[in-house]
């Protein structure tokens, strides 16, 4: 619910602080006092329109500020986006606020951080429900319908078993449909997926090879230079010249005379013994240089087969990935493919049979649950023709319109037909109305009175108040076009529908307005020239003398009519019926 609500420059509110409980909050004051601006700069919060029109004269900017309290449904369902967005710090918590600048520009923030209208909207809309006369009302659109009819009739196991059997249907006519588009094309994928595979399978790469091989084409390439290197360097250790005796007779020279040095001097016996294994280093080096001259190969066929090798690997990792193992998996999906191809026709048989198998089984989980909604539907019809009553549209009839739509791929219903179907089964679902007697039900969206669309809204709301998870409702001036003694009705209505959701309500009517919670009282003023909306808890007999002033002058009968209207209220909401 709504805890906080901070406003600032916003029309013709300079600065609002009000703090919210549960229960019914009601406002009240003259025409034009600001209380519409109040509702106005709320739908802003929630992700409305923005725009400097709103801004207080000779401000920069104007803000407002919602601390929302997170309970039940509501909770899970804000804190699971809020966990999706990385903006969840308190989980019992939420703060939405919005600002506009002077040259239009309009900033949104969750829990501090900045973020898209969108994701504001998204939000708000699990947060509070704006019904005011001009407003979209979420009852007014049958695409709610469904939802709040399912919640109402407690869908919620059928549903579930329902969408289990959807969505094994889905994964099956997704691999039809691929199957079938391979099928279509399949000459020409078989001949494409054929050269493909065959073409990896004939080279026979191996991991790594392609190193290998590089390395021995260098080799191969630079034979003589390698050869000479290694012979200059074998003749220096081991050879020599009749000028320059090799490096192994000099070293074994030393090492010689460092053995006697060692025989007389015990003191140098490391030193004569690290000659020696000197000597025996140089000694393999030699060795080793000896057997690498005998590897090395003058073969320029086998150099050209290296390359032309190399030159068919390049090709390869460019057509089908950079590196040796992309190409193999390549060539493997290519004749999975092919397998697959030349094995459509009995998948596709398999496929077709399970399908028929569960779109029987979906026909009969969905039958279940439209055969649920149409009673609870009646139900329903019945507890808000009794509530239309109670608010004097006695006359009024109610009903849930239940439409299929065929559909040749839809779902089996009866003999030959076949029906159009979703996640949430095949009805097509949308609340009527028909206010008066004589009239024909008609959709909620064609329903033109004020006053019969705000009891009709506040009617749907009590009967559905417990399918209804959205734990703020606004009600803008829900009197229109109502009196008094329905407006007591219309008071204790609201004042039982706080009991499950908090209800904050503009009203003209004391009888209405004596049933609230909270009681905030809103005035203009003018100080220095400049006009301010205040807001005043008003309680005791501060109370009792703003709803007097609501039946006229405030006078000794007046008061004593605010004083019996507080009573009634009471007793009303102690013991009345709902």
């Amino acid at each position: 619910m709504l805890s906080e609500l901070r406003i600032e420059n916003f029309a013709i509110i300079d600065k609002l602080e009000l703090d919210f409980s549960a229960g019914l909050i009601i406002f009240t004051g003259e025409t034009g006092a600001g209380k519409s601006i109040i509702m106005d700069a709320l739908e802003m919060l929630l992700g409305g329109r923005a725009d400097a029109t709103v801004l207080r004269t000779d401000a920069e900017r104007a803000s407002v500020e919602g601390v929302f309290k997170l309970t039940g449904a509501t909770k899970e369902s804000v804190n699971e986006i809020l966990k999706r967005e990385d903006l969840l710090d308190d989980e019992n918590y939420v703060t939405l606020a919005r600002e506009v600048r002077r040259e239009g520009r309009s900033t949104a923030r969750v829990n501090g951080r900045t973020i898209n209208v969108t994701l504001l909207r998204e939000i708000g809309a699990f947060l509070v429900d704006i019904h005011g006369q001009t407003e979209h009302l979420s009852l007014l659109d049958p695409r709610a319908h469904l939802g709040l009819l399912d919640r109402f009739a407690d869908t919620d196991s059928l549903l579930t078993a329902y969408r289990q059997t959807y969505t094994q249907l889905q994964t099956v006519r997704r691999d039809l449909n691929e199957l079938r588009t391979a099928q279509a094309d399949s000459q020409r994928r078989i001949e494409m997926l054929t050269y493909q595979a065959e073409e990896i399978e004939a080279a026979r790469l191996k991991p790594g090879e392609d190193a290998e091989l590089r390395q021995e084409r260098d080799r191969l390439a630079n034979a003589e230079s390698l050869a000479a290197n290694a012979q200059e360097a074998l003749q220096l250790l081991d050879d020599g010249t009749p000028e320059t005796p090799a490096v192994t007779d000099q070293l074994g020279q030393a090492t010689a005379a460092l053995s006697s040095l060692a025989r007389v001097d015990t003191s140098k016996a490391e030193l004569a013994a690290r000659a020696e294994a000197l000597l025996e280093n140089i000694s393999d080096i030699s060795g080793e240089l000896r057997d690498y001259l005998e590897t090395i190969e003058y073969n320029p066929k086998r150099l050209e087969d290296a390359e032309e090798r190399l030159d068919m690997m390049h090709r390869l990792l460019r057509k089908y990935g950079g590196t040796i193992e992309s190409v193999l998996a390549f060539g493997v999906k290519a004749r999975n493919d092919l397998d697959n191809i030349t094995n459509a026709a009995e998948k596709i048989d398999i496929l077709q049979t399970k399908e028929a198998d569960l779109l029987k089984e979906l026909s009969e989980r969905g039958e279940k649950l439209s055969e649920k909604r149409k009673k609870a539907a009646t139900v329903l019809s019945r507890g808000i023709e009794t509530e239309l009553d109670d608010l004097k549209m006695a006359s009024a009839r109610f009903g849930v319109d239940f439409q299929t739509k065929p559909d040749a791929q839809g779902l089996p219903l009866g003999q030959d037909s076949r029906v159009a179907f979703d996640g949430s089964g095949f009805d097509r679902v949308e609340f009527l109305v028909a206010p008066n007697p004589g009239e024909g039900l008609k959709s909620l969206a064609r329903i033109a009175s004020g006053g019969e669309t705000s009891r009709l809204m506040l009617a749907l709301k009590n009967v559905l108040a417990r399918a209804d998870q959205i734990p703020s409702l606004v009600f803008d001036e829900i009197d229109q076009g109502i009196g008094g003694r329905v407006g007591g009705v219309v008071g204790q209505k609201l004042w039982h529908l706080g009991r499950a959701h908090q209800v904050l309500c503009i009203t003209h009517l004391p009888q209405l307005a004596a049933f609230g919670d909270q009681h905030f009282q809103v005035q203009k003023l003018v100080n220095n020239g400049r006009t301010s909306t205040q807001v005043k808890r008003m309680e005791g007999d501060e109370r009792l003398l703003e709803l007097a002033n609501m039946l006229g002058e405030v006078t000794e009968g007046t008061l004593r009519s605010a004083h019996d209207i507080l009573q009634s209220a009471q007793t009303a909401s102690q013991g009345g019926k709902k």
